[in-house]
């Protein structure tokens, strides 16, 4: 298998990926701003399936519509030239300061009804570049304090502004879906949906539910200290993974976008396995940092090392999935038991009543001395991902 990335691999990356110029709360920028018409030609040399950004990634806040359309224009003539897709856009809705109190979920009536109309602009841009996926990242949908935000009516807000921003899309007739992105804290104290389990509680309330789905991020789950392959597995299982952000986070601490798989790297291991055979054929987007410490140089060999890295995983996965050895500890461990229904083909409670052989005649003492093999198993995952086999 090549780890070499070619278009097919799907990988993408936010223009505020390999843009960012590496300011922190703490400190100045270390590199100088990035053009997105180099970022474009850059990644493309890079192998990278497509590109995708938030509104003001591509043109300035505040840019009359003379500069806006020269910005557009420019980077659809780098789109033309290196053949990258625009998978998805975002919008911005979380660095000007009006936005400081949150954006559909603002105190301020008229700031939510501001980030409206800045989100449907950028809709429309979204789908003239051919997007099929929208994100909304809440980050300052929330609050640090329990007294300033009534957070039953902030979801109220919220669904009413998802609500109408579909209709839009129906009535526009545009192709696009929704994808939730969700996060438990930073920039805000306590964001509001901040894992994937309440983003998919609330998406159940939307009049437009099937259409909005998700898109998780590595780095954010694990910040709530959870499993993101399992986040992944569910989404999967209720049909609502529509994108997917990778990147890398060591703990339960700050978000770091890591390069995905400088973190938990075992973690990384298995969600490529699953991301490789569940069914997902979505883009495999980077939302990453390149360290503080790079200078331009550094920022490109950040950019190939995500690609590089989940080739790898995935060679590695392969091969895992493919050892005898493997598939006979899959067999003692009955992973592929538990596809087998609980319950006969129209089994009522009665018949199981009936069924002495799944309680009288059980013996729980035999079964809960039964080893299962686990720990042989997972050693095989981890020789397999050291290159040990």
């Amino acid at each position: 298998m090549s780890v070499t990335p070619t278009p097919g691999d799907k990988f993408t990356f936010g223009l505020w990926t390999v843009g960012w110029p590496a300011n922190d709360p703490f400190g100045d920028p270390t590199r100088p701003a990035l053009d997105p018409v180099e970022s474009v030609h850059r990644l493309a040399e890079l192998g990278a399936y497509g590109v995708t950004f938030h509104d003001d990634d591509l043109i300035p806040f505040g840019s009359g519509d003379a500069d806006r359309a020269k910005h557009i224009e420019r980077f659809k003539a780098a789109l033309d030239e290196t053949g990258l897709k625009v998978p998805m856009a975002t919008t911005n809705l979380f660095k000007h300061p009006v936005f400081k109190d949150g954006a559909l979920t603002a105190n301020d009536r008229e700031v939510r009804r501001y980030a409206l109309r800045k989100v449907m602009r950028n809709l429309d841009l979204a789908a003239e570049l051919g997007a099929d996926t929208y994100v909304f990242w809440g980050g300052r949908e929330g609050s640090e304090s329990d007294a300033a935000k009534d957070v039953r009516a902030a979801l109220d807000r919220y669904r009413e502004g998802l609500d109408f921003l579909a209709d839009y899309v129906v009535e526009r007739g545009y192709n696009l879906r929704f994808a939730l992105e969700p996060k438990p804290n930073e920039p805000r104290g306590d964001i509001l949906l901040p894992t994937i389990g309440h983003a998919l509680g609330f998406i159940s309330t939307l009049e437009h539910a099937d259409m909005v789905g998700l898109n998780p991020e590595v780095g954010h789950e694990q910040m709530a200290g959870l499993n993101f392959a399992h986040g992944i597995a569910q989404a999967l299982w209720q049909g609502k993974l529509f994108h997917i952000d990778l990147n890398g986070q060591r703990g339960i601490k700050y978000d770091q976008d890591l390069v995905f798989g400088h973190g938990d790297l075992l973690n990384a291991f298995f969600l490529v396995d699953l991301l490789e055979t569940g069914g997902y054929e979505g883009p495999r987007h980077f939302d990453y940092k390149p360290a503080r410490t790079e200078d331009i140089t550094g920022v490109w060999q950040s950019a190939a090392a995500n690609m590089r890295t989940y080739l790898l995983l995935k060679e590695r996965a392969a091969a895992f999935r493919a050892d005898a050895e493997v598939q006979e500890a899959l067999q003692v461990a009955g992973v592929a038991e538990l596809s087998t229904p609980t319950l006969g083909a129209g089994e009522t409670p009665g018949d199981l009543l009936a069924d002495r052989s799944a309680f009288e005649d059980y013996d729980p003492e035999i079964a809960g001395a039964r080893g299962k093999g686990f720990v042989r198993l997972n050693q095989l995952a981890v020789e397999h991902l050291m290159g040990a086999r």
